[in-house]
């Protein structure tokens, strides 16, 4: 494979990874947040209702939780593609 497309490649997996997590993070932010917190009102978790946690603290969370995977999974991308840091 050249390096050109060998470049490529990478790109496109770091660019699918990121596409990934930002489709997460909507959904889990503005899906269960806001959209669909009607839906989640009689699910209860710490007295408040589901969509109100996830709109103040499981947002959040997930977005901690997604910094880490792609800081991961970038690692193993990265090593995959022979541009590891030494």
């Amino acid at each position: 494979m050249s390096e050109n497309d060998e470049s490529n490649a990478y790109w496109s997996a770091n660019v699918r990874l990121i596409q990934i997590s930002l489709i997460v993070w909507a959904l889990v932010s503005f899906g269960f947040g806001i959209i669909l917190r009607p839906m989640l009102s009689g699910i209860s978790v710490g007295g408040a209702d589901l969509g109100f946690w996830f709109a103040q603290q499981g947002s959040i969370l997930v977005f901690l939780v997604l910094i880490f995977f792609y800081a991961w999974r970038m690692n193993k991308l990265d090593v995959e593609h022979g541009v590891e840091e030494e």
